[in-house]
């Protein structure tokens, strides 16, 4: 059976590129697939970024036969196989949010992926340029790779799509942060839509409706639709701590095992933010999911 990744799920129709060797043929057409039922009895959904095995059908299209190991799967988004996080946050427009960004790095981490993130729209910084530099720093210390872009003057665009060559990456971040304007600038005749912001909301419209592969010249981003919140359905309590990449380190040193860094007296977590060794916010942020999926578990 011939081989080869979803590119576009929409509809219940799955749209395959052929393989030829290792690449994608983006040349070739799509060929529209349903799925065998069998993944439905087995409670499995093929997913964007899949490799599969596929039939042609009589009519012209195709069946997925057989969806292939995978190396990475994202719940939310719904992609596979996908290796590199973007995660795009606007210094304005809507306004720099840390603890959206540090529930979005929180998923990443659990997820095994590497990071980039990228803030935005610096053309717009103004007076805010200070706390876009200040959380470059911030992130930065703790390890992750931070790129800032203009999709106006063009700054960092050669940086981004050199990062996004040779894999399968996800764009993800807040409604309106230029995750569209971007992948614009990188492969123009995209001419993806791009939405006005709402001042009075500070947010934008979802512009992306479904989870797509696109082609950027030697790299593959799936395009996502836009989040404002994110659940921790998927990610039990105790893991939390291991998503905070600085308390990862530290937490081997505390008094007592499966500390939850909250309470418990020889904390080296709650030492290191006494001692500003780790950031006030990104300690605070983690209180407030740590509250919030101890909520959830009450509730369900």
């Amino acid at each position: 059976m011939p081989e080869g990744v979803i590119v576009k799920a929409l509809s219940g129709y799955y749209y395959v590129k052929p393989l030829r060797g290792e690449d994608i043929a983006w040349e070739a057409d799509n060929i529209q697939c349903r799925a065998r039922g069998i993944f439905k009895k087995r409670g499995e959904s093929p997913l964007v970024g899949d490799r599969v095995l596929y039939t042609l059908t009589e009519n012209g299209e195709g069946a997925v036969e057989q969806i292939l190991p995978r190396s990475t799967e994202l719940i939310r988004p719904p992609v596979a196989n996908a290796s590199l996080a973007v995660l795009l946050f606007s210094v304005r427009e809507p306004d720099l949010n840390l603890q959206l960004l540090d529930k979005f790095l929180v998923h990443i981490e659990h997820a095994g992926l590497e990071t980039l993130i990228v803030l935005t729209k610096l053309d717009l910084a103004g007076q805010d340029m200070d706390a876009a530099e200040a959380a470059r720093r911030l992130y930065e210390k703790i390890g992750y790779e931070v790129l800032v872009t203009s999709s106006v003057t063009g700054l960092g665009r050669k940086e981004v799509q050199k990062r996004l060559a040779g894999r399968i990456s996800v764009f993800s971040g807040q409604s309106g942060v230029g995750k569209s304007s971007l992948l614009n600038a990188l492969v123009p005749e995209l001419d993806l839509e791009t939405s006005a912001i709402s001042l009075r909301l500070g947010r934008g419209r979802h512009t992306t409706r479904h989870v797509e592969l696109i082609d950027i010249g030697g790299g593959y981003v799936a395009d996502t639709p836009g989040f404002s919140q994110l659940d921790f359905l998927e990610l039990g309590v105790e893991e939390l701590g291991s998503c905070f990449r600085e308390f990862a380190a530290l937490s081997q040193d505390c008094k007592f095992r499966g500390c939850t860094h909250l309470h418990e007296p020889g904390c080296r977590v709650m030492e290191a933010v006494e001692a500003a060794e780790v950031a006030a916010s990104r300690y605070e942020h983690y209180r407030t999911f740590f509250n919030e999926m101890k909520d959830k578990k009450r509730r369900y």
